[in-house]
C-alpha cells in the first residue's frame, strides 16, 4: 500500500494513475481544499482529512499502514504565502510534522516528498545542481526547506528513509487527457497562456521585458508532470533497495522565455493570445534552469516528453476538453 498525500491535487492525482497502472494498492490523503474527488479514481482509497490535525491522520495510517508515502500535501502560492506566511508554516510544516510522527507510529519508513526549486538562493544563470546556495526567497520556499531539514534530522535519529525531489516548473497533463491541472485560483504560466487561447482569461500578463535574457523576459525550466512521476518511481525503488537518503533537481535542462511560452502556445492551439507588459515581479530571477544530471545518473531517470511543444500540447488537450 502507497500512501499518496495530497493525491487530488494536480501532480499527486498524476501520482495515483500511474502507482495504479502499475498495480500498486493506493490511499490518498487529501482535505480537497484544492485538491478535486473526481480526480482520484475508484481503484484508489480517499481519506478526506487534513495533515494538521494530528488525530485524523493517526487515522489514516492506522487505516491502511502504508509501506510508502508520497508527500504532494500543502500550500503552494508563492504570493499567498508572502501575504500569509503563518499558514503556510502551519499546513507545510506542523502538517509533517503529524505527517513524520504518524509515519513512526505505525512503521512506515520510506517517504518521497515534494520539495521545490523555491529552496535555492538563485545563482548567475548557469544550470543549478544540488549543491547550489539554498536560501528561499518567500516563506513557501522557507517551508520546504524547512521540511527537508526536518526529513535528514529524521532520517539522522531513526530508521527514516527518504527522497526530495525538487521541482522546477511542472507543466502539461496526462496524454490521454484524462487529468490536468485544475486550480480555482491559477498562477502557472502554461495553464494561464492557454486559458487566455480559451478566451477564459482578457490576456496574458508579461512581467519585465528587460531582464538580461535573449528576448528580455524571465527564462524558466518546465518539466512534464508525466516524466516527474516517473522519477518518484524511480526514488521508490531506489530507497526500497535500500539506498541511502538524497536529494535530487527534477528538471529539463532546458530553459524557455516567458515569450516563448506564449508563442509556441500559440502554434499550439491556432489562436492569438493577447499579451500585456507589465514591470518586473520582485524577487523573479532573470534564468533558473536546473541540472537533473544527478538524478539521471542516480536514478535512471529518462524523461520521455521533454519537448516544450509536447508539454503545452498535453496541456492544452487537457484545457480544451474541460
Amino acid at each position: 500500500m502507497i500512501a499518496v498525500i495530497g493525491g487530488a491535487g494536480y501532480i499527486g492525482s498524476h501520482a495515483v494513475k500511474r502507482l495504479l497502472e502499475k498495480g500498486e494498492s493506493v490511499a490518498v490523503f487529501d482535505n480537497l481544499s484544492t485538491g478535486h474527488r473526481w480526480a482520484v479514481p475508484d481503484a484508489a482509497s480517499l481519506y478526506v482529512g487534513d495533515l494538521r490535525i494530528s488525530e485524523e491522520v493517526d487515522d489514516f495510517f492506522k487505516r491502511y499502514k502504508p509501506e510508502a508515502v508520497l508527500h504532494f500535501g500543502g500550500k503552494s502560492l508563492v504570493g499567498e504565502s508572502v501575504e500569509k506566511p503563518m499558514d503556510y508554516f502551519e499546513t507545510n510544516v506542523t502538517g509533517t510534522v503529524h505527517l513524520l510522527k504518524s509515519m513512526a507510529k505505525f512503521g512506515t519508513k520510506k517517504i518521497i516528498f515534494s520539495s521545490s526549486a523555491s529552496v535555492y538562493a538563485g545563482n548567475d544563470g548557469s544550470l543549478l545542481t544540488e549543491t547550489d546556495a539554498v536560501g528561499p526567497k518567500n516563506p513557501y520556499g522557507a517551508s520546504k526547506y524547512m521540511i527537508e531539514q526536518m526529513l535528514d534530522w529524521a532520517s539522522k535519529a531513526g530508521d527514516l528513509k527518504y527522497v526530495a525531489l525538487r521541482y522546477f516548473n511542472v507543466a502539461g497533463a496526462d496524454p490521454s487527457g484524462e487529468i490536468g491541472e485544475a486550480h480555482a485560483i491559477e498562477t502557472h504560466l502554461v495553464p494561464n497562456v492557454l486559458k487566455a487561447a480559451l478566451g477564459e482569461t482578457a490576456h496574458i500578463s508579461i512581467f519585465g521585458t528587460d531582464y538580461p535574457t535573449p528576448d528580455g523576459t524571465c527564462i524558466r525550466d518546465y518539466v512534464h508532470v508525466g516524466d516527474l512521476i516517473e522519477a518518484h518511481l524511480l526514488a521508490l525503488e531506489y530507497l526500497g533497495r535500500g539506498e541511502d537518503s538524497a536529494v535530487f533537481n527534477l528538471g529539463s535542462g532546458t530553459g524557455f522565455s516567458v515569450r516563448e511560452i506564449v508563442d509556441i502556445a500559440c502554434e499550439v492551439t491556432g489562436r492569438d493570445i493577447p499579451v500585456e507588459l507589465g514591470p518586473r515581479r520582485a524577487g523573479d530571477p532573470a534564468k533558473l534552469v536546473a541540472s537533473s544530471e544527478k538524478a539521471r545518473r542516480i536514478l535512471g531517470w529518462q524523461p520521455q516528453r521533454t519537448e516544450i511543444k509536447t508539454i503545452v500540447e498535453d496541456a492544452w488537450r487537457w484545457h480544451n476538453k474541460k
